[in-house]
Order: structure tokens, then C-alpha cells, then sequence
């Protein structure tokens, strides 16, 4: 695979079907970063669009026929849904019962039936032949400038944008789906969670916590490094880079679909040596007692059973060893360094996010550690800043942070981030909960 393409994502998906000869498409997604420029800039290749979980209205009033939303019942991004609707009548809406989309929800394994009912009903009612050519393509995988393809199936096409950290992606749903259409299922450094935790894992302000972390942790040369949860092994490159083959380095996780792309990208690098990949469960670690020198974890102790997953952390470091941990943290409030009426600033900065029902992802964190076992425990609760140049993760977290604005919060947001970067001082800053503890000998 290459380097993240520098054409904005649009272009890149745009040019994809120019390669595969199609002229248009139905296309479904969770991720609003790789939909939006294209519903917004080339709105003629969208046969249909369905998207899964949040999303701000403004970018698919004009796509309201052709739009399918789906969403839980439950969490705030389904509030913000629910209240957005109305500005959409001719819109479809399917709302799961009993079920919150976070990021990491495995949606299509959870609610196969549910979904793929949905999906093929719409896409039936979105028919007509002007629209609904065959695509004659053959079956197999491909790559065109960075972008990965898998196609299954005849029919009309139907391309799969990634469901962000889910670890089966749309996998449960594709046979399903490629009986009457041709999907073409996508993936790649510039689409979903991979682009987002590349950006977020270049950034000179989540390095420096996880450079906190790593120093606190009193890493020595020759200590072999676990991380739980390593995703595209964004961090475990850094580090491999950084002490040039001074230890042994593993990362684990749990999704299949993020474990394809680190091995890739550590390949790329030249790496693939220096780091072992391997699948997991953060909660049942699958290495024997005392194994490692040091083991981390950056933002995945809020998506598991938190108390499990620090247990397992704890079994598998040698006694002495040090375990360091960050959580996005859902108890305090963010900092965006823009000139805002008090009213939107207030709204921005609120405390949020996700855990799961067993997650952390608050102060909690420390007295878990303690109760885990961890002495000299060094507490460090963190905001890592991100500026213009961190654009993937800045899109990401504006669309966080600004859920269903008004027009007039929209434009005063739009002004107050182009005051604040001609000056030079706009940056965004995320709250963690981090700490580092000592294994007794």
C-alpha cells in the first residue's frame, strides 16, 4: 500500500471508480470523513447514500431522498440524529432498538439481519433503470493510489466505506448484500479509523503523553514492550523508529482489519521485523505470566471490561515491570482555543464521549490501578493538542465537538477558526486520564 495520497479523499474515491467504470454508485458508511466531500462535491456518483451512526444534516440536505440513516436508540450522536431529522422529511430512518453505535460497536455481527433488511429494502426503492447499471467486474481484491479494494457479487454497485473500528467491518453483511449487487468493499491509510489513528498518532500533542507515558514508565534498553490495543501500530512504529531496535516490541489487538493495515504500514516502513503483530483479546492476553518489561495501553481501557483488561495487563508484565495506561476521558471538559461566545464555547468543551458499559474512561482509573495491584503509581491526566496540521483528527473531533449546530453556531465557528488560524493559535486539545504503575517483585 502507499503513502496517504495528498488529493482529498473525494478525489480519491472519485478517480476509484473512473478506474472500475463505474459512473455512479450506491454507497453506505459510518465514518462522516470519507462521505462527506464526496455527498458535498460530487454528489452525481451517489446513487444512494446510507450512513450508520451521526452525521450533520447540513452536508446531505440536498441528498435527503437518497439518504438511509441508521442509528441506535440510545447515546447522544442518536439524539442529535433525532433532532436533525425533521430538516430531512424525505429522508429514511431506521433506529435499532436496545443499541448505542460507538465507534467500536460490531454492527454488522450484532444486528446482521436487522441491518442488511434494512439496507436491501432501501436499496431496492432506490431502483430505477437510469440509475442501476451492472456492474461487470470481476471478483477478487485490487488497489488503485492507496485505496484497497474486495469485490463480490453482480449487480448494481455498491460500494462499503469502513465501519470505523469494528472488528468484523462490514464482513457478516456482504454475502448478503452481493446477491443482488456488486459491492466493492473499501479500505486503505486514507479511509475510517485508519486515517483517523494515523493522523492522531503523527501528532506532536498525543506524542508527547505518550512520550510522558514511556519515560515515566522508565523504558531501558532491552525491555520487551506490549501494547494492548495497538490498531494500525501507529505508536509501536514511533517507538521502533525511535530506539532503533532496542527492545522487543508487540503489539496486539483484536481486530483482524486494523492488524492487515499495521502489518502493511510497518512494511512499508521497513519495520516488519522490529515489530511482532498479533490478533488478541485485550482481556485475555494470550502470552504466558511475566513476559514483558513494559506493557501499554492508549485509549482502548473505555471500550473493554476495564478491570479485566488491567488484570491481564498486570499477569503478563515480569514483577518490577511497569504498566502505563491512557483513556480518553469522559468526566472533563475539552479545550478549543477559539474566540466563542460563551454559549458555544461552553457547548464545545463539555465533557463527553463513550465507554463501555465495563469501560473507563474517567478519574476512576487510578483507583483501579491501585486495586490492580500497581504501586508507585505516577498520575497523569493530560490534554493533547491538535493543530491545522493534524487536519484528518481536527475533522474528526470538529464533528464531535460541534454536533448538529444551528447555522448561526456554524458560521460563528467557521469565523472564529479562520480568526484563529490566520493568527496562528487555533488548536484543539483532548482530556485524558493517564498513569503509570509498578508491578510488585
Amino acid at each position: 500500500m502507499s503513502e496517504q495520497p495528498a488529493l482529498p479523499i473525494e478525489e480519491q474515491l472519485r478517480q476509484l471508480l473512473q478506474y472500475l467504470g463505474i459512473d455512479k454508485a450506491h454507497f453506505a458508511g459510518r465514518v462522516p470523513e470519507d462521505w462527506v466531500g464526496l455527498a458535498t462535491r460530487f454528489p452525481e456518483v451517489l446513487s444512494s447514500l446510507t450512513v450508520i451512526g451521526g452525521f450533520d444534516p447540513r452536508t446531505v440536505e440536498h441528498l435527503a431522498t437518497r439518504l438511509l440513516a441508521v442509528i441506535g436508540d440510545r447515546g447522544r450522536n442518536a439524539e442529535a440524529v433525532l433532532a436533525a431529522m425533521p430538516r430531512l422529511p424525505d429522508a429514511e430512518l431506521v433506529t435499532l432498538r436496545d443499541y448505542e453505535i460507538f465507534a467500536w460497536s460490531d454492527l454488522a455481527t450484532d444486528r446482521t439481519e436487522e441491518l442488511a433488511t434494512a439496507m436491501l429494502q432501501f436499496l431496492a426503492s432506490m431502483s430505477s433503470p437510469a440509475d442501476q447499471g451492472r456492474a461487470s467486474l470481476a471478483e477478487g481484491s485490487g488497489e488503485f493510489d492507496g485505496i484497497s479494494y474486495r469485490i463480490r457479487g453482480t449487480g448494481p454497485p455498491l460500494v462499503l466505506l469502513p465501519m470505523f473500528l469494528a472488528p468484523s467491518q462490514w464482513e457478516p453483511l456482504v454475502a448478503l448484500l452481493s446477491e443482488k449487487y456488486c459491492t466493492i468493499t473499501l479500505s486503505g491509510t486514507a479511509l475510517g479509523a485508519v486515517a483517523i489513528l494515523e493522523s492522531r498518532g503523527r501528532a506532536v500533542g498525543y506524542l508527547q503523553m505518550v512520550r510522558t507515558l514511556l519515560e515515566e514508565a522508565q523504558l531501558c534498553s532491552g525491555d520487551a514492550v506490549l501494547e494492548v490495543g495497538c490498531g494500525t501500530g501507529v505508536l509501536l512504529r514511533w517507538l521502533a523508529q525511535r530506539t532503533a531496535g532496542a527492545h522487543r516490541i508487540t503489539g496486539i489487538d483484536i481486530n483482524p482489519y486494523l492488524l492487515r493495515e499495521a502489518t502493511a504500514l510497518a512494511r512499508q516502513e521497513r519495520l516488519q521485523g522490529a515489530i511482532e503483530f498479533r490478533e488478541g483479546n485485550g482481556e485475555a492476553l494470550p502470552f504466558p505470566d511475566a513476559s514483558f518489561d513494559v506493557v501499554m495501553s492508549v485509549t482502548v481501557i473505555e471500550e473493554v471490561d476495564a478491570d479485566r483488561m488491567l488484570a491481564e495487563m498486570v499477569r503478563v508484565t515480569k514483577p518490577g515491570g511497569r504498566v502505563a495506561l491512557a483513556a480518553r476521558a469522559v468526566d472533563r471538559p475539552y479545550l478549543v482555543n477559539l474566540p466563542l461566545s460563551a454559549a458555544l464555547k461552553a457547548k464545545v468543551e463539555a465533557p463527553r464521549g463513550g465507554a463501555a458499559p465495563r469501560g473507563c474512561g474517567d478519574a476512576s482509573l487510578y483507583g483501579r490501578m491501585q486495586r490492580a495491584g500497581l504501586a508507585q503509581l505516577k498520575m497523569l491526566p493530560q490534554l493533547t493538542a491538535f493543530t491545522r496540521t493534524d487536519a484528518t483528527v481536527v475533522q474528526h473531533m470538529e464533528g464531535q465537538l460541534l454536533i448538529n449546530p444551528s447555522r448561526d453556531e456554524a458560521r460563528e465557528w467557521r469565523e472564529a477558526r479562520g480568526r484563529a488560524e490566520a493568527e496562528g493559535t487555533f488548536f484543539m486539545a483532548w482530556p485524558h486520564h493517564s498513569a503509570v504503575g509498578t508491578k510488585a517483585r
